[in-house]
């Protein structure tokens, strides 16, 4: 039952410490929406123009969601009473866990939030204080208040209130955790409804544990709950309403009599509070969420020296399958804020614990891999996924928000969930964004695509991943027993639809050969040295494989520099006939996009090569559905300071001039001059009307320096170099690509064969 704000065995107090106290202490600031530069953008944003808004709102509620921030805006409030693992600090020790939170909405999830910490303990007073403020926000978090006081506050708010109101210390806790129960059933061979489980500790987050499994076709019978005094039994009598509901008809008096047999033990209570005496009771195989915070109740280590296959799970973040609850709250307010439900239902509960299940049974990106620092796959130490899956925006809101729709609680519904999910993938990841159109054109217009690198790990992987998304039929160059050792030590099996080819043994041999003997008898190779190319070069061989016919597209570069990799392709296909190839780099920010060329193939372009690339550069532009803007880059801004490399940009610029191109451009200007209109409104002449969104570079090696340097300075991203203007399609992926960028490339592969 943690979230990213726990405290990690690997850092210090005093490392905490200073990173909330250094600079603007806190983790939070105000950031304006509109620009505010001007003495109009005041008028307009301010007096006299935020007149007009009030007085809609004022005529129509519902109007309240189009004129301000209300319908992405969620309030994290506590009054401090159970902080943490930490007990009743109060609410003015609460803010720093209220702030991080609001964080962690907005890193994961794109909500914007506010802290409200309220100094009061009086359920009476608590709840008229929310409730009188809830007209500001789209959703109420309430956090870190003890029970039972928090069942009664978020049960008679939400009574109260038309917006969602959750308390995440229940039910995040107990949908991450209900993710993970389904994963381990399923690797143990478990029937969920007949699945014997032992709840210890009987606080919030416990209770809503049992109730949400409940919900999800866990049998009451099934179900044994225990407090400190051990069994929550129906002849108890001092049970307060919210126990007595989970009260079991058993003889089981204390927790080791409940384990005995056990399949499942959720723990939500203290650390050390279950031994290895207890665990040896349960059944075979048995299911351990030890998610007492931040100290577990057993360790995983104490519980497999018991039972050695035992599946374990915890709160924390330096052990696998760690219950952290912002795997739930910021993607489930995403839903619900998008459809405007009333509230947060069971069926939306649901539907979150069943997405993040199948997620976590999904190939795993590089990305999680790399965030988690450990190996990541589906099994016992893989039951849930990882807080940095990059998928988690577009997976859980969909399902949060379908579910709101289906169970009638959606006062907006979506029309399009598909073109919603599409939405949410570009809301934190630009990079899937601006692809997305392209890559649902590429599964209506499915291509065989040649990865040439086949025997690769990372390559089998994405070319798995490329056939499960749709996009087309993958061809591996690769030996097959190869093929197979690697996926069997993934644990991955090939799907029958993709095609394993070995050069060496291939039947194309003799037309390959062929085919390149007819392009390459007159620069001095023998048929011998053609055919020993074709049967030794994996990338020679592909890139005929494509020159053939016998594949649509090309992906290739993980273990070769990209200059070999283009040299080997350049053996078997030209440039498009009266066109330049060149690379484009997609430089992709949270605001705009900026594509730069040639970034990939020529040292020092003449001015009607400059020319010729930034024509094939605005096309691609205006194709993701820009409207181009070129500006051809110098040190220098309309000749001042002159060099003589100036002048082959200027004679670039009138090549365009003459040519009539249907695209604003100009040049030479410096960067600055490009991207900032004050600056280049001291040039009235110039003929860009906006912020130049095509940059062209002087030459390969500023190109270069630019394209890697700004997505590490500017924290966006970036895709490609992309390969431009030849006859086929082919791709190169830098030597450090993960499994995803592979994909990305090798669907942009397809799209341009189709």
């Amino acid at each position: 039952m943690a979230d990213s704000e726990a405290t990690s065995a690997r850092i210090t107090a005093e490392e905490a410490l200073a990173l909330h106290a250094s600079g603007r202490p806190g983790k939070l600031e105000t950031r304006i929406s509109k620009p505010l530069t001007t003495a109009r953008d005041l008028a307009l944003a301010y007096s006299p123009g935020v007149a007009e808004p009030c007085l809609r709102i004022a005529a129509d509620a519902a109007k309240i969601y189009d004129y301000t921030t209300k319908g992405n805006m969620v309030a994290v409030i506590s009054n401090g009473t159970a902080v943490l693992g930490l007990g009743n600090l109060g609410a003015l020790a609460s803010k720093p866990v209220m702030e991080g939170k609001v964080a962690l909405f907005k890193r994961f999830a794109d909500v914007d939030g506010i802290d409200l910490e309220i100094s009061t303990e009086d359920v009476d007073e608590f709840v008229n204080c929310v409730r009188f403020l809830g007209p500001g926000f789209g959703g109420i978090n309430l956090e870190d208040i003890r029970a039972p006081e928090c069942f009664i506050i978020e049960q008679r708010l939400r009574e109260l209130m038309d917006i969602p109101v959750f308390h995440d210390d229940q039910h995040g806790t107990a949908i991450v955790a209900a993710a993970g129960l389904i994963n381990a059933c399923h690797l143990t061979g478990r029937e969920f409804a007949a699945t014997r489980i032992v709840v210890n500790g009987a606080g919030a987050a416990a209770i809503a544990c049992v109730e949400l499994i409940k919900a999800m076709g866990a049998r009451g019978e099934n179900i044994i709950l225990c407090d400190t005094k051990g069994v929550v039994h129906r002849d108890r009598t001092d049970l307060n309403q919210w126990k007595s509901a989970h009260a079991s008809e058993t003889k089981a008096r204390t927790l080791c009599d409940a384990l005995n047999g056990a399949d499942v033990f959720f723990g939500l209570s203290v650390k050390n509070a279950l031994s290895q005496d207890m665990v040896r009771e349960m059944g075979p195989r048995p299911i351990i969420f030890a998610m007492a915070n931040p100290d577990p109740e057993i360790t995983p280590e104490e519980a497999r020296a018991v039972w050695p296959d035992a599946i374990v799970a915890t709160g924390r973040s330096d052990y696998p399958n760690q219950v952290n609850n912002v795997l739930g709250f910021p993607y489930i307010f995403r839903g619900a804020l998008d459809v405007r439900a009333s509230t947060i239902n069971e069926p939306m509960k649901i539907a979150a614990a069943e997405a993040l299940a199948a997620l976590a049974r999904e190939d795993v990106p590089d990305e999680v891999a790399t965030a988690s620092a450990r190996d990541v796959r589906f099994g016992p130490e893989y039951i849930i996924p990882n807080a940095f899956d990059p998928r988690l925006i577009f997976r859980i809101p969909p399902a949060v928000a379908k579910a709101a729709m289906d169970s009638g609680v959606a006062r907006r519904p979506l029309a399009d969930l598909r073109r919603y999910t599409r939405e949410l993938s570009g809301r934190l990841d630009t990079t899937a964004h601006a692809l997305d159109l392209i890559f649902e054109d590429v599964r209506a217009n499915p291509r065989r695509v040649v990865f040439a690198e086949g025997e690769e790990e990372k390559v089998l992987r994405a070319a798995i991943a490329f056939h499960n998304e749709g996009y087309g039929s993958p061809i591996l160059i690769a030996r097959e027993d190869r093929v197979h050792a690697t996926l069997r030590i993934l644990g991955m099996t090939l799907p029958p639809e993709i095609t394993v080819c070995n050069a060496r043994l291939s039947g194309h041999n003799e037309r390959y050969t062929a085919l390149l003997y007819a392009r390459l008898q007159r620069r001095g190779f023998l048929v011998r040295d053609v055919q020993r190319l074709v049967n030794q070069d994996r990338n020679i061989f592909a890139a005929a494989m494509l020159a053939a016919g016998d594949a649509d597209a090309m992906v290739t570069g993980l273990t070769r520099a990209r200059s070999i990799c283009l040299d080997a392709v350049n053996m078997a296909i030209d440039p498009l006939p009266g066109r330049t190839a060149f690379g484009l780099t997609m430089m992709l920010g949270q605001r705009e996009t900026i594509f730069i060329a040639d970034t990939l193939m020529h040292e020092r372009p003449s001015p009607v090569l400059l020319a010729d690339i930034a024509e094939g550069a605005a096309a691609y532009a205006e194709k993701l559905g820009h409207q181009p803007r070129v500006a051809l880059l110098s040190h220098s801004t309309f000749g001042q300071p002159l060099h003589t490399t100036v002048h082959g940009i200027r004679e670039a610029v009138a090549i365009l001039a003459a040519r009539g191109v249907d695209f604003e451009f100009d040049g030479d200007m410096s960067p600055d001059v490009a991207l900032e209109p004050s600056i280049r409104a001291l040039y009235p002449f110039c003929r860009l009307t906006g912020n130049a969104n095509v940059l062209i570079m002087p030459g390969l090696h500023s190109a270069h320096i630019t394209s890697r340097l700004a997505p590490r300075l500017g924290g966006g991203s970036s895709i490609g170099p992309l390969l431009l203007g030849m006859q086929k399609a082919v791709q190169l992926v830098s030597m450090d690509a993960t499994v995803s960028q592979i994909v990305d490339l090798a669907a942009l592969a397809a799209h341009q064969a189709a």
